[in-house]
C-alpha cells in the first residue's frame, strides 16, 4: 500500500482538482492514478457532474442523491506495448467513505478535512510535479540510489527495477536512499 508522509514540497499550480475517484474505496494517498474514461475532462459537457447514488439508506418516497464529477481517475497499473498506462499523477489525499468508527464522513466534513480525506464523489487532488516523502511495498523491495528513475508499477505503486524500465513511463527521480522505515524522498515529474 503506497503512502505519503507529511514532508511535501509542491506548488498548488501542479495539483489537478478536476477528477473524482473511480474504484474501490478506500484509496490511499501516494497512489499513482490515470484518467479513467477515454474522453477524460470535456469542457463543453452540458453537465460536468452526474448522480452518484444515495448518501445513506434509501427509504420509500424519499430522495437523497449526491453527485460526482463526470471526469474520473482510477489506479494506474504497469503494462507493456499498447496496454501501457499513462499516469496522470499521485493522489495527495485518501479517498474514504467512513471514518475509523464506521461513521459516514459525508455527515462529518470537518473530520474529513482535518484528516486529509476526500469523500468519494468529490474531486481528488492529483499531484503532477513536486517533492514527496513516499513509502510503498514495491519500491521498498528495490535498491534505490540518489538519481535513480522511478516508474509506475502494479496497484498504483512505484518501482525502480529493470522489469519496469521497458514497461511503464518514468514518474520521477529518487533524491536519496531509503531510510530505516523504507521512506524515500522523490521528485515527481509528470
Amino acid at each position: 500500500m503506497p503512502t505519503l508522509r507529511p514532508l511535501r514540497d509542491y506548488d498548488e499550480h501542479d495539483v489537478i482538482n478536476l477528477f473524482s475517484w473511480s474504484g474501490a474505496v478506500p484509496a490511499y494517498k501516494g497512489t499513482m492514478v490515470k484518467i479513467a474514461s477515454p474522453s477524460g475532462f470535456v469542457a463543453s459537457d452540458d453537465e460536468p457532474v452526474e448522480m452518484f447514488g444515495a448518501v445513506g439508506n434509501a427509504y420509500a418516497n424519499t430522495v437523497s442523491q449526491r453527485y460526482r464529477t463526470s471526469a474520473q481517475v482510477t489506479t494506474c497499473t504497469s503494462g507493456s506495448g499498447a496496454n501501457k498506462d499513462v499516469p496522470l499523477g499521485m493522489l495527495l489525499y485518501d479517498v474514504r467513505e467512513d471514518d475509523e468508527n464506521g461513521e459516514k464522513l459525508i455527515f462529518n466534513p470537518r473530520k474529513a478535512a482535518e484528516n486529509d480525506y476526500v469523500i468519494s464523489g468529490q474531486a481528488v487532488p492529483v499531484l503532477t510535479r513536486g517533492i514527496v516523502l513516499y513509502s510503498g511495498a514495491t519500491l521498498a523491495a528495490d535498491t534505490v540510489n540518489p538519481g535513480d528513475t522511478v516508474y509506475a508499477a502494479a496497484a498504483g505503486e512505484l518501482a525502480k527495477d529493470a522489469d519496469h524500465v521497458a514497461k511503464a513511463p518514468a514518474v520521477g527521480k529518487a533524491l536519496g536512499v531509503k531510510d530505516a522505515n523504507n521512506h524515500i524522498l522523490l521528485k515527481i515529474e509528470l
